[in-house]
């Protein structure tokens, strides 16, 4: 799932479903944006896997349209679902630079979801390099779900 404003989180997403296509797995991808996911619906038996890309606000803040997912998240038991999140944002924020990414990893954690891997935090879109720490990312998601 992806909260994007500049399209650049669309652009980390991208990544990570080509990363995941790539892999020698059969997985059933599904690329949402979150405002049009209910938290309260995503289950160990329909999902396996919780990958988010959010976007952060101003000055640290998470996107409009991320907080009702935000917030049923707290009334909601992911046990046994792996989670990873990674995001853009814009370093010139400097100790708001990609909060929402921790916020959202926080919560997650909270749900009883198991972190697979690292967030990633990437300086608004994404360049080669970054590629690269998506692909480690979505690798060591693999070997956790």
């Amino acid at each position: 799932m992806f909260a994007t404003i500049t399209g650049n989180n669309e652009a980390v997403a991208n990544l990570i479903i080509d990363d995941l296509n790539a892999a020698p797995t059969d997985i059933d991808l599904k690329k949402e944006q979150i405002e049009l996911v209910d938290a309260k619906t995503i289950a160990k038996d329909n999902v396996d896997l919780l990958i988010l890309v959010p976007y952060t606000f101003d000055l640290g803040s998470i996107p409009d349209e991320a907080l009702d997912f935000y917030e049923d998240l707290a009334d909601t038991d992911l046990t046994g679902i792996v989670f990873g999140v990674a995001g853009s944002g814009d370093d010139f924020y400097g100790d708001d630079y990609c909060t929402a990414v921790d916020t959202f990893e926080t919560r997650l954690l909270e749900t009883g979801a198991s972190k697979g891997a690292d967030s990633v935090k990437i300086n608004l879109y994404p360049d080669a390099a970054d590629a690269e720490h998506l692909q480690t990312f979505t690798q060591n998601l693999l070997t956790k779900f």
